[in-house]
């Protein structure tokens, strides 16, 4: 399946053979301390900045059941988010991995994504559309 919106990633975790939980990093974009003018001006303009992530979270597919559920969800605790990464776990037995499982997860997507690595994600706007990362 070619995931090319948030939805699509909602029905590709939803047809694994295995329960899945899906990781959620949502990344504001921020201006380096040390900026120059141009950069400011571009950054002003919405271009450039460097990606922070800003908060995490874990939830079954069938918890989310659309890319608008996420977005109401979501501005309630990230209203400046500008891209959300993706990934999951996958369940084993039939059962889904617990939230608390997750942690560790989550925290190297975190980690990841403040060292740049950034390709074993899926990325989307703040329409649901995927990015092409790389």
């Amino acid at each position: 399946m070619n995931i090319t919106h948030f939805d699509t990633l909602l029905q590709a975790a939803q047809q694994q053979p295995q329960p899945q939980r899906l990781l959620f990093v949502l990344a504001q974009s921020e201006l380096p301390d040390d900026a120059t003018a141009e950069q400011k001006a571009a950054f002003e303009a919405g271009h450039g900045g460097a990606l922070v992530p800003a908060a995490c979270v874990d939830r079954l597919p069938a918890e989310l059941p659309s890319f608008a559920a996420f977005e109401i969800e979501a501005q309630s605790f990230c209203p400046d988010w500008v891209i959300v990464f993706a990934a999951s776990l996958s369940g084993r037995n039939g059962q889904a991995p617990s939230s608390e499982s997750a942690q560790t997860p989550l925290e190297q997507m975190v980690a990841a994504i403040k060292a740049g690595q950034i390709a074993n994600f899926l990325a989307f706007d703040r329409q649901g559309d995927a990015i092409r990362l790389g």
